[in-house]
């Protein structure tokens, strides 16, 4: 049976991610076969969201069609998730999303009202729609430390602030390798739920310029309500080993807050979009020739618009 690419993919219906580092990976049947030292582990391809290889990583060609015709995404990363070198495509192939968001961000009236859904969504705090995105960038920072802050009172945590060098993992504190550990993980799983409902993850509109800016944008949305409380509780409990307890820790927090369910809704909500797909369905009929929209957008008939494109 034939995929129809453009229907949207059950994403909330998935499992959020799984990291893997120095481990073989192929097809098995249905499903991915991932061969390490001390055993093999099978994982369904169908329920997997979001595949985070980290080095020491080999995978199949097979394996990568498998979980693409599946509708996972694929990231590669560095140690523990903290870079992201390069990534696969989502399954959808719709792109009303895209142009909606592309929309948003070119007009200063309608991107600086996203920001302050954004920080609304956040904080739970209507700001003055006066309010700058210089003003509210600065009313950020000071929110996130104080849920630094508010964290470490809870766990009793000596907090020095966040700290970490990216070309030394190693030398940063318990805290803050917790932090980072668990907002990599975030990252993941909002980056492909944004690839999946076909959004473009570096159209941001609190950050900007970096090809992830828009993940940055989504996972912001979360942090303080999952990865800082989760990440002081891990290093409060103990501060050994806590890369791969904070991994197991994400995936069980993610899983209780139905974090995959929520991030399409939380994204169209944002962007002021319904979920009324009908009205944009001329916009998918056949990729290759250029609609009404195109001729609208560059003040072209349609006839020329098909002259400058020609098949």
């Amino acid at each position: 049976m034939a995929l129809d690419l453009h229907t949207l993919p059950k994403l909330r219906d998935g499992l959020s991610y799984l990291y893997v580092e120095h481990a073989r990976i192929e097809q098995d049947a249905l499903s991915i076969a991932i061969w390490k030292k001390d055993g093999t582990i099978q994982v369904p391809a169908a329920s997997l969201g979001v595949l985070m290889l980290g080095p020491g990583t080999t995978i199949t060609h097979a394996a990568v069609r498998a979980l693409a015709d599946n509708g996972c995404s694929l990231v590669w990363c560095g140690e523990d998730g903290i870079r992201c070198y390069a990534q696969g495509g989502g399954e959808t192939r719709k792109a009303y999303r895209l142009l909606q968001q592309a929309a948003a961000l070119c007009s200063p009236t309608e991107r600086l009202e996203v920001v302050w859904r954004m920080y609304d969504a956040r904080f739970g705090y209507r700001l003055n729609r006066q309010t700058s995105l210089e003003t509210i960038r600065g009313m950020e920072g000071a929110r996130v430390r104080e849920c630094y802050a508010e964290a470490a009172r809870e766990y009793c945590l000596a907090w020095q602030g966040r700290k970490y060098d990216r070309a030394d993992w190693k030398s940063a504190d318990p805290l803050n390798r917790a932090l980072s550990a668990a907002n990599a993980c975030l990252n993941g799983v909002c980056h492909t739920a944004i690839v999946s409902g076909g959004y473009s993850t570096a159209l941001g509109f609190m950050h900007t310029g970096k090809q992830l800016s828009f993940v940055y944008d989504i996972a912001d949305l979360y942090k303080a309500e999952l990865t800082i409380p989760l990440a002081f509780r891990i290093v409060a409990e103990s501060p050994l080993g806590v890369d791969s307890r904070v991994r197991s820790a994400c995936r069980e927090t993610f899983t209780e807050a139905r974090l995959l369910k929520r991030i399409l809704p939380d994204i169209d909500r944002l962007l002021g979009i319904g979920q009324d797909e009908t009205q944009y369905e001329q916009l998918d009929t056949d990729a290759s020739i250029p609609t009404a929209l195109w001729s609208e957008l560059f003040g072209l008939s349609s006839e020329v618009a098909n002259d400058r494109n020609p098949a």
